[in-house]
């Protein structure tokens, strides 16, 4: 073999070679930014780092907004860090296509599942359920149904 074939086959060898360890590097890359992002979507913290730190900021969601327009607004106002991450902790949350338009008044030390949560309408419905129906769909009390039971016993024995 001449000594040029023997040097072009180290060069073509050595370029493989290089190539295989970059795309080895890349793959390990992308592999820990995707774990790190998979692990924010569960355990990612408030902006702000102490419910006295936060500051309110008001948000308006308008009707016909996707998740990803609420993750921007989101960001672009300061209350989450990723508009990505919110737009995929929205649609694997419970609140996925329950964000209701209106004005909302944020806090900083908010979660994001916090302010899915007062979106979505669920923060009102804490309230307990007796308190919301009118008096004539409230369940009637023991008391009550024990004086109906009284009162249409002694109303058999008349």
């Amino acid at each position: 073999m001449s000594a040029r074939k023997i040097v072009m086959k180290v060069v073509s060898i050595s370029f493989s070679v290089l190539v295989i360890v970059l795309l080895v590097y890349a793959l390990a890359q992308a592999g820990k930014y995707a774990y790190q992002f998979g692990y924010r979507v569960f355990t990612e913290t408030a902006v702000a780092e102490d419910e006295d730190e936060g500051e309110d900021v008001i948000v308006s969601i308008e009707d016909g907004m996707s998740a990803g327009d609420v993750g921007a607004l989101l960001e672009e106002k300061g209350l989450i860090r990723d508009k990505y991450l919110f737009f995929l902790q929205l649609k694997l949350s419970a609140y996925s296509k329950k964000i209701k338009p209106g004005i909302y008044t944020l806090n900083t030390s908010m979660r994001a599942e916090e302010m899915m949560q007062i979106m979505s309408g669920s923060e009102e419905e804490t309230e307990t359920e007796e308190e919301q129906r009118p008096a004539s769909e409230q369940p009637a009390s023991e008391t009550e149904t024990e004086k109906s039971t009284q009162g249409t016993e002694g109303g058999d024995e008349q």
